[in-house]
């Protein structure tokens, strides 16, 4: 799945391309690339309880991962936000969208 989220924000990032140019298309993937990182980071953590059995183990686990994503995404975000001084903010939120789009199913197709 996450190969899933990087075309689709190739595909959003070529868009942007063409519609603004360089700095558009690299804003749409610093956006993608953000909820990437952060669900390749979260499945790494869910992975950690595959061999739970309880429910709420489980749960508590998924919830851990879903934290630590979200946490990836703000704090890659935040960076990019820093240092790309020619950040366009549409493309941005597009390439996120569009690899969110993708991001939960990132999660519930383990291959645990």
């Amino acid at each position: 799945m996450l190969k899933i989220q990087l075309v689709a924000t190739l595909a959003v990032a070529l868009v942007m391309y063409f519609a603004s140019g360089v700095p558009a298309a690299v804003s749409a993937i610093l956006g993608g690339l953000s909820v990437v990182v952060g669900a390749y980071v979260a499945s790494l953590v869910a992975k950690r309880g595959a061999n739970e059995t309880d429910a709420s183990a489980i749960l508590i686990n998924l919830l851990k991962a879903e934290a630590v994503k979200i946490l990836m995404i703000i704090v890659i975000l935040v960076i990019v936000f820093s240092f790309y001084k020619q950040l366009v903010p549409f493309a941005l939120i597009a390439g996120l969208a569009a690899a969110a789009l993708f991001s939960g199913a990132a999660l519930s197709k383990l291959n645990v």
